[in-house]
C-alpha cells in the first residue's frame, strides 16, 4: 500500500494531537475510573511540570545557542510567587494559630511584612509568576547581552546569579522561609488541596498548560522570528553583519523562557507541596540541560520526552540504587552525548541517515565492480 507523501507529512502532527489528548483527557479519566492512583497522577503531574522548564532551556539552548545554567532560579521564583499566595491562604489552620505564616511566628515576627499583603489576592500572585522571572531575566539579559556576553562566559554568569540568589533565600531575614522554604499548603482558591479532586485538575492545568507552552513555542520558533532566532544560534557575527540587532533578539527569548520556567514552577508547588532555595540550586539547572540532551535539543518534543525519562528513571534508580543515581544519570549524558547527539527524538533520523550512506556506499562499490569489469574487457 502506498502512502501519500501529505500523510507522512501529517503523521507528527497526528501522533502529537493523540499524546496531548491522552494527557489533558485520558489521564485524568483513568485517575477518576479508578486505573491511575492519585500518587501517579500527582508524580505524572511533577513531570509535566519539568517538561515545561525543560522547553525553556531548549528554547535558550537548542534554539538561540545560549546555554543558561540558572534556569531553575525561575522556575522557583514562580513557585515561591505562588507558595506565598498558599501560605496565606493556610491562615489560622496552621501549628500556631495564626494569621501570619508559622516560619514567622517562629522568627517572632508581629506582623506581615509589607512585600506579603497583596499575596492575599489569587490574580496578583498569578501575574508576579510571570512578572519577577520576567522583570530579573529583562535586567540580567539587558546587561549581558549589551556586553555581548556569550558561550562559557553567560553559562557561567547565569550559574553565579542562580547561586547567589540561593543563598540569598537560605537567609530568615528576607521572610521567605529560609532553609525549609514554604510547606503545609491547605487549600487553592477555596478547594481542599490535598483532595483527590484537586490533585487531578492541578494536573490538568499542568497538562493544558504544557499544549499551550509546546503550540506558543512551536509558532515562535517557525515565524521569522524564529529564523533569525537560529541564524543567532548558528552565526551571531553574520546576523549581526545583516543589520539584525542580535542582543534584542537573545534579551526577548531569554525574559520568554524565564516566563515560562516560572509558570511551570507555580504549577509545580501544590503539587508537591514545598517549594524552597534547593530548587534553585545549580545542580536542578545542570539535570535540565540533561533533560533537553537526552531528549533531542533543537525540537520542541525532545525535551519533553528526556523530562519524563529522566524523571522517571530517577524516580525508579532513587529507589532501587539510590547511591548510583548520579552516576547513572552522568553515564546516560555521557552516552548520548557521544552516540545520540540528536536525542531520543532524533534515533529515527539518525538511522535513516546510516542507512542512506550504506546504500550510496554499496551504490558507490556496484559503479566501481562495473567500471573494473569493463576496463579488463577492454
Amino acid at each position: 500500500m502506498n502512502t501519500s507523501p501529505n500523510a507522512m507529512a501529517k503523521a507528527p502532527t497526528i501522533g502529537l494531537a493523540v499524546i496531548a489528548l491522552f494527557l489533558v483527557v485520558g489521564m485524568p479519566s483513568l485517575n477518576a475510573a479508578g486505573v491511575v492512583s492519585d500518587f501517579h497522577l500527582n508524580t505524572w503531574g511533577k513531570y509535566l511540570c519539568y517538561a515545561i522548564l525543560a522547553i525553556s532551556v531548549d528554547l535558550l539552548w537548542g534554539y538561540t545557542g545560549l546555554l543558561c545554567l540558572g534556569q531553575s532560579l525561575f522556575f522557583a521564583l514562580g513557585g515561591y510567587m505562588f507558595g506565598m499566595h498558599l501560605m496565606l491562604m493556610i491562615g489560622k489552620m496552621g501549628a500556631y494559630k495564626s494569621d501570619l505564616p508559622d516560619f514567622m511566628v517562629f522568627l517572632g515576627r508581629k506582623e506581615l511584612p509589607g512585600f506579603w499583603e497583596p499575596f492575599y489576592s489569587f490574580p496578583f500572585a498569578a501575574l508576579m509568576v510571570f512578572l519577577l522571572p520576567g522583570v530579573l531575566a529583562g535586567i540580567f539579559g539587558y546587561l549581558a547581552f549589551r556586553s555581548r556576553i556569550k558561550g562559557v562566559y553567560f553559562s557561567i554568569l547565569t550559574q553565579a546569579l542562580t547561586y547567589g540568589a540561593a543563598l540569598m533565600f537560605f537567609r530568615n531575614e528576607l521572610y521567605m522561609g529560609g532553609n525549609n522554604g514554604f510547606t503545609d499548603f491547605r487549600s487553592i482558591l477555596g478547594a481542599d488541596i490535598r483532595s483527590p479532586e484537586t490533585k487531578r485538575m492541578l494536573y490538568i492545568a499542568s497538562a493544558i498548560t504544557l499544549v499551550l507552552v509546546f503550540l506558543f513555542c512551536k509558532w515562535l520558533t517557525t515565524s521569522r522570528y524564529g529564523l533569525i532566532q537560529r541564524a543567532i544560534r548558528d552565526s551571531e557575527n553574520r546576523v549581526l553583519f545583516s543589520g539584525y540587532s542580535a542582543a534584542n533578539f537573545k534579551l526577548f527569548v531569554f525574559v520568554i523562557s524565564a516566563m515560562i520556567a516560572g509558570v511551570g514552577g507555580a504549577l509545580y508547588v501544590p503539587q508537591v507541596g514545598i517549594i524552597n532555595p534547593s530548587e534553585m540550586m545549580t545542580e536542578k539547572s545542570l539535570e535540565a540541560v540533561v533533560w533537553v540532551a537526552v531528549g533531542g535539543r533543537g525540537t520542541l518534543f525532545g525535551p519533553i520526552v528526556g523530562a519524563i525519562l529522566v524523571n522517571y528513571l530517577k524516580s525508579w534508580a532513587t529507589t532501587e540504587f539510590p547511591d548510583y543515581w548520579l552516576i547513572i544519570m552522568g553515564g546516560s549524558f555521557v552516552l548520548v552525548v557521544l552516540f545520540l547527539p540528536k536525542g531520543i527524538v532524533g534515533i529515527p533520523a539518525q538511522i535513516r541517515e546510516l542507512l542512506a550512506n550504506r546504500e550510496s556506499r554499496r551504490a558507490a562499490a556496484a559503479e566501481d565492480e562495473l567500471l573494473n569489469s569493463a576496463a579488463k574487457s577492454e
